[in-house]
């Protein structure tokens, strides 16, 4: 399969929208965090995001409102103007063996970096690997018109992400953007590249499988012990048994 280089606005808006059909949680108190924090350090790869409430004046940014961190199942915002960037996300974000998929990533990060430092590891943006694929467009609408067929909405993206409540248009909004990274990114890897493919997806296609195969040796290791320990529980009751037969004899 080869894909397209370049599509245009018009036939971008011919097609069938895509959506995230899974669970959204939206985290607005610092007991939500753990557990999905728990649910995301299990992860191989996840689709990555952030929103921040649109400023029309010269000069003026805000801080970043929300971060979408996306499985293929669940996708949480984790909305910034309420908690803090816990240091359960920060280890999330500094996994090496987690793949942190976006398209612009270093914006995101650097929105983040305003509300905390940190060693960001395991991110691949898109918009830096497409063209091994012959794709010259760049934005995440494009891109996912290009190789997935579906198109991004973009009709949320100025509205106000420090709400008091999040509107379900916006929810899905936010979700879609992070989720869809993962389907772009697992398209591309299930198709032959046409240039070589860059230095930092080979590095996470490794990382990746480096976690697989870690996660693999942990449950091997797991058997291991408890077949060892069944093991020096019967030859301990045979002992036992042989000392009484023993006993009896004499």
């Amino acid at each position: 399969m080869v894909f397209q280089s370049t599509i245009t606005n018009e036939q971008t808006a011919q097609l069938s929208p895509a959506h995230f059909d899974g669970k959204i949680i939206v985290i607005q108190n610092e007991t939500q965090i753990e557990e999905a924090c728990r649910d995301l350090a299990s992860q191989r790869i996840i689709g990555f995001d952030t929103e921040t409430r649109p400023s029309f004046k010269a000069g003026v940014t805000n801080k970043v409102s929300l971060l979408q961190l996306s499985t293929q199942e669940r996708c949480y915002l984790i909305r910034l103007n309420r908690v803090k960037l816990h240091s359960a996300i920060l280890k999330i974000l500094s996994n090496p063996n987690i793949i942190k998929i976006g398209a612009d990533v270093a914006g995101d990060i650097r929105s983040l970096h305003v509300l905390r430092n940190f060693k960001e590891r395991g991110f691949l943006d898109l918009q830096k690997i497409v063209s091994a694929w012959g794709i010259e467009e760049k934005s995440l609408r494009k891109m996912s018109a290009i190789v997935l067929g579906e198109r991004v909405s973009k009709a949320q993206r100025l509205s106000n992400w420090e709400a008091n409540q999040l509107t379900p248009q916006q929810q899905i909004y936010a979700a879609t953007d992070a989720w869809v990274c993962i389907k772009i990114y697992e398209k591309l890897m299930a198709t032959p590249p046409l240039h070589p493919i860059p230095q930092e997806v080979e590095e996470s296609q490794v990382s990746a499988q480096e976690a697989k195969a870690s996660t693999k040796e942990s449950k091997t290791q797991k058997f291991k012990r408890k077949n060892f320990s069944r093991q020096h529980l019967t030859r301990r009751a045979n002992r036992h048994k042989e000392e009484k037969r023993e006993q009896k004899q004499n």
